[in-house]
């Protein structure tokens, strides 16, 4: 097993007690913005992406706090090949699904949280294949800073986060807003992890997130968005973006 990371504050700025307790490494890049990594100790591979979060002044909530949402978008997909018209939620063989490297991105992900104390309190993820590949790979994440992580965290399958008006998929986000609404914080071990898409948060917040992206959501305060966490190889997809 790998010895437990270590923990690297690179800033003067008085900090949380739970972000003094983390594994990681938590840094200041700019006036507005943080940034978490992770060293792996004995042998275990190097996580070179890391972890950002702006605006940086959120991060007594973002560390603080278990009565917020991750509100997240699946992991970076292949592009090459897209949904068949009315594709099933459950078949992977005839919709887009995630790329080997986003696969790899959703595992620097999962051991980034778990290295840096950002563990779910609960997970609920979408019936899509990329969504349940996001999760799975996060989950490998966490393995590599402790394997007893992924048993602990209760998991649920809803169509509620389904691909908006899509065959099967949620007809709005009524439900959606509703778990985000009533979230208040569980048994207070952690955040609750929604895994979504692009389409249904939009449609909630307003705002447009990348693959993988997550939005920080305070259900006390009428759902506003307080900010966002992304890998920091994070960037904009063919599909909803004017990218080449």
């Amino acid at each position: 097993m790998m010895r437990r990371a270590l923990l690297t504050l690179l800033t003067t700025t008085l900090l949380s007690p739970a972000a003094y307790a983390a594994e990681g490494g938590v840094d200041q890049i700019s006036t507005h913005m943080g940034e978490m990594s992770v060293t792996m100790g004995g042998g275990g591979r190097a996580v070179e992406d890391t972890l950002r979060f702006e605006p940086f002044q959120m991060i007594d909530e973002l560390f603080g706090r278990s009565d917020i949402v991750f509100l997240m978008r699946h992991g970076p997909t292949d592009w090459s090949k897209l949904d068949e018209k009315n594709v099933s939620p459950t078949d992977c063989e005839n919709q887009r699904v995630m790329s080997d490297s986003g696969k790899q991105a959703m595992q620097d992900f999962g051991a980034l949280l778990a290295a840096n104390g950002l563990l779910p309190g609960k997970i609920v993820v979408s019936e899509w294949c990329r969504n349940q590949q996001t999760l799975e790979n996060i989950k490998i994440g966490f393995d590599e800073v402790d394997p007893s992580i992924r048993d602990s965290i209760p998991v649920e399958t809803s169509a509620d986060l389904n691909l908006l008006l899509s065959l099967q998929g949620a007809e709005n986000v009524v439900n959606l807003r509703e778990r985000v609404a009533s979230w208040d914080g569980g048994e207070g071990t952690g955040p609750l992890l929604l895994i979504s898409h692009f389409t249904n948060i939009e449609e909630l917040t307003t705002f447009t997130v990348f693959e993988g992206e997550v939005l920080i959501v305070d259900p006390d305060r009428e759902n506003r968005v307080l900010g966002y966490l992304r890998l920091r190889s994070a960037a904009p997809d063919v599909g909803h973006f004017n990218v080449q």
